[in-house]
């Protein structure tokens, strides 16, 4: 399997860091607020250091605790996460929205660590904070959902849906039934989300990804197109692979060049290429797009690129490369189970 990259925005946005101005600004305050851009630039080792002496310091406890919390779960270190979390939310008294916020971010760890039912606690702690939110429901679903409690995970999804009726709730949902090989209760939000008409380019692109979410492909192609023509550079991308999966690659590869071109430079439009590439067994052109990609990508973008790369090597043969790339690559990703399959995988190839 290789990895396309994600069109649908994160799971659970950093919230809006807490703005320090002004002239005068201590040492102690210039430390945490290097930790927070550290943070929202992926700098997670250098974050985690920043948050360290903050908390030392006693800069604003809860939030650097939920700083060091994020910076550990991103670094894989999810046990360690939910202790900064726990600790977050008894640093004093915290406005609603903090609370639901760390809250959030620990079911999410939890749900890693499959410690299911204290993720339940926590979703109903979210609830005894405030009013209910789409966010909440859908942590709910998932929470459920990872405990077979099949109605339950439904109704709150149908809760976050109703709340939060968007193309990307809709997809956010797919995506958690598909994670279970239950694409067809899926399917039914993101069906639900073309009953609303298109009324702007970014709609005519929200509405091809639910297509291409559904493998209806002349239904995307049709509604990208549209998009395209009133100027949504996005859908070019997603045109793209809509022309890969019908494997037209000739089409597909001339949107991403296209699309390259248009953004100056892109690590999807390279990622792109590369599976083109793979489609057509060039492998070598591929570790060459895979590589011309690297330096402007983020690091969702460098995650596809890499996981790419791991799987070129493999098709090549060249497992001992391959074992080393994957090795790497866990450093970055420790959470991938998919690669953590595939580096057992190449372990047998090379022993």
């Amino acid at each position: 399997m290789v990895r396309q990259g994600k069109f649908a925005p994160v799971f659970l946005v950093l919230l809006a860091a807490l703005l320090l101005g002004g002239c005068g600004i201590s040492e102690k305050e210039r430390i945490y607020q290097q930790a927070v851009k550290d943070l929202e630039q992926g700098s997670y080792e250098y974050a985690q250091a920043g948050f360290e002496a903050s908390i030392a310091n006693d800069t604003y406890p809860a939030q650097a605790w939920r700083g060091l919390g994020i910076s550990k779960m991103r670094l894989g270190n999810n046990e360690e996460a939910v202790d900064a979390f726990t600790r977050a939310l008894a640093s004093g008294k915290l406005s609603k929205g903090l609370q639901k916020d760390i809250l959030s971010y620990r079911i999410t760890v939890l749900l890693e660590l499959n410690r299911l039912q204290e993720a339940m606690a926590d979703c109903q702690q979210l609830f005894l904070v405030g009013a209910p939110d789409a966010d909440g429901y859908f942590l709910t679903g998932m929470t459920a959902l990872e405990m077979d409690s099949y109605t339950e995970a439904y109704s709150n999804f149908e809760q976050s849906f109703g709340l939060d009726p968007s193309y990307d709730r809709a997809i956010q949902i797919y995506e958690a039934y598909s994670e279970r090989g239950m694409e067809a209760d899926g399917t039914h939000f993101l069906e639900k989300a073309l009953e609303s008409p298109a009324k702007s380019d970014e709609d005519y692109y929200d509405r091809g990804r639910v297509y291409y979410y559904m493998e209806d492909y002349d239904n995307a192609r049709s509604e990208l197109i549209k998009a395209s023509q009133k100027g949504n550079e996005d859908s070019v991308l997603m045109l793209g692979m809509v022309y890969l999966a019908k494997n037209d690659i000739s089409n597909s590869r001339a949107l991403f060049i296209q699309y390259i071109t248009g953004m100056k430079q892109s690590a999807k439009g390279y990622n792109g290429l590369a599976l083109c590439d793979m489609k057509e067994g060039n492998y070598n052109s591929a570790l060459v797009n895979i590589q011309e990609g690297l330096p402007y990508a983020s690091t969702e973008e460098l995650q596809s690129l890499l996981f790419n790369e791991v799987v070129v090597y493999e098709k090549i043969l060249d497992f001992q490369t391959a074992y080393q790339k994957a090795q790497e690559y866990l450093e970055m990703f420790p959470d991938d189970q998919e690669m953590v399959r595939e580096r057992v995988f190449l372990r047998s190839r090379v022993s």
